[in-house]
């Protein structure tokens, strides 16, 4: 499986890149697994992915939550929350 990953504002900071390709093994993979799989890298990763830590995913574009299922060729973006005002 292969999914394209976005990273917006700090986490990019964090993460020293915009964008990655990652190449899954063929399974169901859900946003969760994808940030876990992500934060075991260690480092940068673990710190800007940490659980707990307030992060928003979007699946091709629609918002999502943990539980959603990332499918092939999916675009997952990992940003912090906006907050306006």
């Amino acid at each position: 499986m292969k999914i394209k990953v976005l990273y917006f504002a700090k986490l990019r900071e964090q993460v020293g890149i915009d964008a990655e390709t990652l190449e899954l093994a063929q399974r169901a993979w859900t946003v969760a697994d994808i940030r876990t799989h992500l934060r075991s890298r260690g480092a940068a990763w673990a710190e800007a992915l940490a659980e707990g830590k307030a992060v928003r995913a979007a699946v091709n574009q629609q918002m999502a939550q943990a539980g959603t299922a990332v499918p092939d060729g999916a675009e997952v973006a990992f940003f912090p929350p906006v907050t306006g005002g």
